[in-house]
């Protein structure tokens, strides 16, 4: 075949990178979708745990809860066309059968509240992470800054703040200047933080999300105080240093 291909290779040493090499070959060889990264093949010789991937455009019915939506798995081609990987995490889901899986994973900082409290992931957890995103892109900033002033260590919570105010554009990324659209920066910023709303049931659905990003529908009215707060880990095994450390490591528990 000639094409370029993308090769993921596996830590042999890591368990969890083992099962998750095993999910991922399992999960995505499912998967048709333009958005999607599609995996092409795979080896396993020895201590060599690889897996091979390409680009795609075949639609897909069923549902996929990724789990891990985040910046470092979203990536682009030489169009500039955004395609979603790493499914080390993802799980297939029937529409008939329901939309949640009860393993708890993801990355902190872009695990949604309610996915961390009931330790189940839903399609409106990985709508949660999609806004954690939009805000990344908006602001420049990471989802978790360790080193930033407490207030503002998540970026959900800073930018969430700026909003009750009246001042989100503020949350804008500082290198942009003054050399950027007030109307589609701010449409970036609310829609992400209407993604990333702590309850679960008013978060939208991500065709309802495009239609505000394409200026089809109006902006969303999200409560500047929102009385469902913004829930960190009630687990033991998630230390608040934990949460700061892990903002670019996965996790998931065991099934």
């Amino acid at each position: 075949m000639n094409a370029k291909v993308a090769i993921k290779k596996i830590n042999p040493g890591s368990r969890q990178g083992i099962k998750e090499y095993a999910t991922e070959v399992k999960t995505i060889s499912q998967l048709r979708h333009r958005n999607l990264v599609q995996l092409i093949g795979w080896c396993r010789e020895k201590k060599e745990l690889l897996l091979i991937y390409e680009f795609m455009s075949n639609e897909w019915e069923q549902c996929v809860l990724h789990r891990d939506i985040k910046s470092s798995n979203i990536m682009l081609d030489s169009d500039f066309n955004a395609k979603l990987g790493d499914f080390g995490l993802a799980r297939l889901v029937d529409h008939a059968k329901g939309l949640q899986t009860t393993i708890l994973a993801g990355t902190m900082g872009y695990m949604a509240p309610n996915c961390v409290y009931t330790d189940k992931a839903s399609k409106e957890s990985d709508v949660y992470s999609f806004g954690i995103v939009l805000l990344e892109i908006a602001c420049g900033r990471k989802a978790v800054e360790p080193r930033a002033d407490e207030s503002q260590v998540l970026l959900v919570d800073w930018v969430r703040e700026l909003y009750g105010i009246g001042r989100v554009l503020d949350a804008a990324e500082s290198k942009l200047g003054t050399n950027f659209e007030e109307k589609q920066l701010e449409c970036l910023i609310i829609v992400g933080l209407w993604c990333s709303h702590p309850d679960h049931t008013a978060r939208p659905s991500i065709r309802e999300t495009l239609n505000v990003l394409d200026f089809n529908a109006p902006l969303p009215s999200i409560p500047s105080k929102l009385l469902v707060p913004t829930y960190l880990a009630p687990l033991s095994s998630f230390t608040m240093a934990s949460i700061v450390s892990s903002h670019t490591t996965s996790t998931s528990g065991t099934e």
